[in-house]
C-alpha cells in the first residue's frame, strides 16, 4: 500500500510539473480597449420640461363633437351646482378638485384648456387619448392609466365645464 502511495504522488507530481514546467512562458499582451468619447445632441422640446398636465394651449379644441363653446357669460350658478353632483357622482373616484390624483385636478383647467378640449376629454376620452396629442401625454404622465367614459350627455358635460369655470 506504501508502494502504490509512492507511486500515485510520484504520478500526481510529475503531472503537474508537465503541465507548466520547463517552457518559456510568453508575455500576456494587454489589450487597451480606445473609447470614442460619446456625443449626445440636446434637444430643446417646445415644452422645456413641463409637464402635459401644466402645459397651457389654448388653441387645442381636441378631437370629437364639440366646436364651438361660450364661455364669455357669467358663471351660470344652476349649471355650475348641477355640474358640481355630475363631478361628484361621477369624476371623484379619480380627480380631486384641488390635487393630482389619478388623473388630473380641474381647478384652474380652463388658463390651461379650450372649453372644446374640455368637454371633448370628457365626452370622449378614448378618441382624445388616441388622436389628441396632448390627451396622449396626459395618459402618459398619469402612468397610462386612461379616463373612464362615464357616458356624460353634451348638457351634463356643459355643466361639469360650468362647475370647473368656480374652481380658482
Amino acid at each position: 500500500m506504501k508502494s502504490t502511495l509512492k507511486i500515485l504522488t510520484l504520478v500526481i507530481t510529475l503531472f503537474a510539473l508537465s503541465c507548466g514546467g520547463g517552457e518559456k512562458k510568453e508575455e500576456k499582451t494587454k489589450v487597451q480597449l480606445k473609447r470614442q468619447p460619446t456625443t449626445t445632441k440636446k434637444t430643446e422640446s417646445k415644452s422645456t420640461d413641463t409637464k402635459p398636465s401644466k402645459t397651457i394651449d389654448l388653441t387645442n379644441k381636441g378631437v370629437g363633437p364639440i366646436t364651438s363653446v361660450d364661455i364669455s357669460a357669467p358663471v351660470d350658478q344652476a349649471m355650475a351646482t348641477k355640474g358640481k353632483e355630475v363631478f361628484d357622482k361621477m369624476c371623484t373616484a379619480c380627480h380631486r378638485t384641488d390635487k393630482k390624483f389619478i388623473g388630473p385636478a380641474p381647478t384652474g383647467i380652463l388658463e390651461r384648456r379650450t372649453p372644446e378640449w374640455v368637454m371633448n376629454m370628457i365626452l370622449d376620452p378614448e378618441v382624445m387619448t388616441q388622436k389628441d396629442p396632448l390627451a396622449k401625454a396626459l395618459l402618459m404622465e398619469f402612468n397610462g392609466s386612461p379616463m373612464a367614459n362615464q357616458n356624460l350627455t353634451e348638457e351634463e358635460a356643459r355643466a361639469v365645464l360650468e362647475y370647473f369655470r368656480t374652481l380658482k
